[in-house]
């Protein structure tokens, strides 16, 4: 999969192919379950939310290493499963920022700036580390 850059790589008029869209759908009901999961499995108890700090981290790491995968590079439809649908439905934006509110409508401002102003600061710092060192995965032809 080539990567494309600058304003010849996105359309807004161009709908995306349905095997694409069914993609996203079923890899976001996987994310969705596997972070529900954590959260049932380690839930996020009184103070800083260790959990969706962490599911967050995880996932930036994971969605900055997906290019490293051969099978994300060859075929488009695996990229938008794995990516947008696997990755997208397993982090939340939408638990962070509604976290961080309720720990500011607690009072709690100093830990609601370090947990929102944390965990964008670990996430980029991640997705930096992994793009800049992790070495891509050989295809298949190469081992």
């Amino acid at each position: 999969m080539v990567r494309q850059h600058g304003p010849a790589s996105y359309d807004p008029f161009v709908i995306p192919a349905p095997r694409l869209l069914f993609a996203v759908a079923a890899g976001g009901v996987v994310g969705a379950v596997l972070r529900h999961g954590a959260g049932e499995l380690a839930p996020d108890g009184p103070g800083f939310p260790w959990t969706t700090f962490a599911i967050n981290v995880v996932g930036c790491a994971l969605l900055a290493g997906l290019e490293l995968l051969p099978i994300a590079r060859r075929s488009a439809t695996w990229a938008a499963a794995l990516g947008p649908g696997v990755l997208g439905g397993f982090t939340t934006f939408s638990a962070t920022s509604e976290q961080g509110r309720s720990l500011l409508a607690a009072g709690d401002t100093a830990l609601a700036g370090c947990y929102l102003l944390g965990t964008l600061a670990v996430c980029l710092l991640v997705v930096t580390v992994v793009g800049r060192y992790a070495p891509p995965l050989p295809e298949e032809d190469e081992l």
